[in-house]
């Protein structure tokens, strides 16, 4: 098998996922990722914490793994007035990729989530964004926040309205997992069919699940380099 699988929001023990961050990577390997998102829980009591945390593995452990490791953080149950100042801290302390959890249809999110959200230029990805409207998905293409397709039980109910609105408004979509435990993991092959049950035609899906999530990458790269390059310096 190829590798080929870029997942850019999955969580560890760091908050309430199953698996130690060096299980996370192995498992991660084997379906064939080369790239993951590294975006557990955090609010204003732990995003210091978190990229602590992931940096001290990048320095000591991240040689060990064949795939690109990306910190970020999952801004989750945020005020919405809180959501800008955050996601900047978060870039300020490293991330790569800042997720907000969306206002998914199974999870009492504060109303007005998404929209603080995809106001928001240090936004990446807005996870699981429920039944968003038209305006949000038109802000969320014009600030270049990607808005997620994913494969986790209840948040994906409302993943066929979440394609035809990024589809409206030009807004780029992302598949990811929202990996808590090992089986939530996915191979390349089912998120294609994941992005397909969203009705995405074969162009989408490809763009999902591979032109999108490569360019974040590169993008979460660059924004790694300069952090680095000016930590040391």
């Amino acid at each position: 098998m190829i590798p080929t699988r870029i997942d850019l929001h999955t969580h560890t023990l760091f908050s309430d996922g199953e698996l130690l961050l060096s299980e996370l990577l192995r498992r991660a390997h084997v379906k064939g990722y080369i790239a993951i998102g590294i975006s557990d829980h955090g609010d204003a009591s732990n995003l210091e914490e978190i990229f602590e945390r992931l940096y001290k593995f990048l320095r000591t452990q991240d040689a060990s793994f064949p795939l690109t490791v990306i910190p970020s953080v999952e801004l989750t149950h945020i005020p919405p007035t809180h959501i800008a100042a955050l996601a900047r801290r978060a870039k300020e302390l490293g991330a790569g990729l800042v997720v907000v959890h969306g206002e998914t249809i199974v999870e009492p999110v504060a109303l007005g989530t998404n929209r603080a959200a995809v106001e928001s230029t240090d936004v990446d990805i807005l996870g699981h964004p429920g039944l968003l409207t038209l305006e949000e998905a038109q802000l969320a293409a014009q600030n270049h926040v990607h808005l997620e397709i994913t494969s986790r039980a209840g948040h994906s109910l409302t993943n066929g309205h979440v394609a035809q609105l990024a589809r409206a408004s030009g807004a780029k979509l992302v598949v990811d997992t929202d990996a808590h435990a090992s089986t939530d993991l996915t191979d390349h092959e089912f998120a294609c069919r994941v992005a397909r049950g969203a009705g995405l035609d074969e162009a989408e899906v490809k763009a999902a699940t591979e032109t999108n999530p490569r360019a974040l990458v590169e993008r979460a790269r660059e924004r790694i380099t300069r952090f680095c390059s000016n930590m040391s310096s």
